[in-house]
């Protein structure tokens, strides 16, 4: 009888080793089997590829139309930043070649307009955002490479998230510095080179199956920022890209 009992145990923990070994992660896997996990784009938890259509669901009249010179509430801005919004001068950016100050990737997400993602290789998704005419690369490798000067996208690091347990779906986090310095809103509302942009990504399924991309950016800034701003942004999936329109900067609307 205690053998027969013995058997049983050992039956029921095979099992059980069986069913977790099922259920693990297929990088998991990879990696204890000896090969090399599977890239970004073949372990994408979710799919942000296509084109997208900003909706404009908050703060309106600070995206559609250019705000008042001085203009700067819900934004905790600091005493160091309140002589650049006070000397803010779109003509002066256009003459210096800075009219793309308020679409670096501090604020481009909020810019009225349509993204193109794709993948430009099996570790690095391309974006691509016809306000502006930007192009973003989020890098799932890290390339070794000098980060290079400042650029209004800056070099930005993504990586995967996945639901807990055995759920379907994730969200892309990306992060974001090196950055040239921007604005925050179209009047010139500063942040600094110093400014690090976190983003993180999710896609919705809507009754009928329209998607929406959800993006939550977060920009930290020890220059103009007293503390971190958060908003957050929403894109409806479009079909094809017939109503793709690529426009240059503009210091003003």
């Amino acid at each position: 009888m205690k053998r027969a009992t013995g058997h049983r145990r050992q039956a029921t923990a095979l099992a059980a080793l069986i069913a977790a070994m099922l259920v693990l992660p297929a990088t998991t896997r990879a990696q204890r089997q000896g090969g090399p996990p599977p890239a970004a784009r073949e372990s994408a938890p979710i799919d942000l590829t296509g084109y997208w259509v900003a909706v404009i669901t908050e703060d309106w009249r600070y995206r559609m139309v250019t705000p008042p010179k001085g203009e700067f509430r819900r934004i905790p801005v600091t005493a160091a930043a309140l002589p650049i919004i006070n000397a803010w001068d779109p003509a002066a950016d256009e003459r210096a070649g800075n009219q793309c100050k308020s679409y670096g990737a501090g604020t481009i997400m909020r810019v009225p307009g349509r993204l193109h993602v794709t993948w430009e290789d099996a570790s690095t998704m391309r974006m691509d955002v016809d306000a502006g005419t930007q192009t973003r690369r989020f890098r799932f490798a890290p390339t070794g490479a000098p980060p290079g000067p400042p650029t209004w996208q800056g070099n930005s690091s993504a990586r995967w998230e996945r639901a807990p347990g055995a759920a379907p779906g994730g969200s892309l986090h990306v992060v974001t510095t090196n950055v040239r310095a921007g604005y925050l809103r179209k009047n010139g509302v500063p942040y600094s080179a110093q400014a690090t942009v976190t983003e993180d990504f999710d896609v919705a399924t809507l009754t009928g199956g329209s998607q929406v991309l959800l993006v939550t950016t977060t920009v930290d800034d020890p220059v103009y920022l007293a503390r971190p701003f958060i908003v957050s942004s929403q894109f409806r999936k479009e079909p094809d890209g017939s109503k793709w329109d690529p426009t240059p900067c503009s210091s003003s609307w």
